[in-house]
């Protein structure tokens, strides 16, 4: 198994390079639109950590019990949810059936919980606003060449990075796996 390796951080005119490379994701087409999504969270992913830590660092100074407040409970949710999955079949039968459903779950949850500490605007602000961001620059940013060899790489497994880990938690990455696979396989009867 390839060792855990965090992807380089992409120059600025590989990042945002220009209208030219950026499009609205095609909404007839969901599969497509989550394809070029994971393929640019994997292809991005030191970028995408660069803009959340820059953007939390203040919170994080200006209220550093709040912020850790709202981020162990998110964590928390979040671990406890990927277990329940993972360790109930159910719950995995449900995550593979409904995986919106699942995700809005599990924000809900989080939501509920981080209200109760009070943690709400610091959690929105620092955490929710820059993954926004990040999900409409990875929906909108178009692959090029190198993202779509990188994200072969990965996939097949000869390279593992921290984003790839976090969506296989989230099991995005089957499909995909699974795809590979069968043209490996149809390759190799050829």
């Amino acid at each position: 198994m390839a060792k855990v390796e965090l992807t380089p951080l992409r120059s600025w005119s590989d990042f945002f390079p220009g209208s030219e490379r950026f499009s609205k994701p095609d909404d007839k087409d969901p599969a497509r639109w989550n394809n070029r999504v994971v393929s640019n969270l994997l292809y991005y992913q030191t970028n995408y950590i660069a803009i959340e830590l820059l953007r939390s660092r203040d919170f994080w100074c200006l209220n550093p019990e709040g912020m850790f407040a709202a981020l162990a409970l998110v964590s928390a949710v979040f671990l406890g949810s990927v277990w329940a999955a993972e360790n109930q079949d159910a719950m995995s039968s449900f995550k593979r059936v409904n995986p919106v459903a699942f995700g809005i779950g599990l924000a809900v949850t989080s939501y509920i919980l981080i209200c109760m500490l009070g943690s709400v605007i610091w959690f929105l602000s620092a955490i929710i606003l820059p993954l926004a961001l990040i999900l409409a620059h990875a929906s909108y940013r178009l692959r090029n060449m190198k993202n779509k060899v990188e994200n072969k790489i990965e996939a097949v497994g000869l390279k593992r990075s921290p984003m790839g880990i976090f969506l296989q938690a989230l099991g995005e990455q089957e499909e995909k796996l699974i795809k590979i696979q069968n043209y490996l396989e149809e390759k190799l009867k050829d």
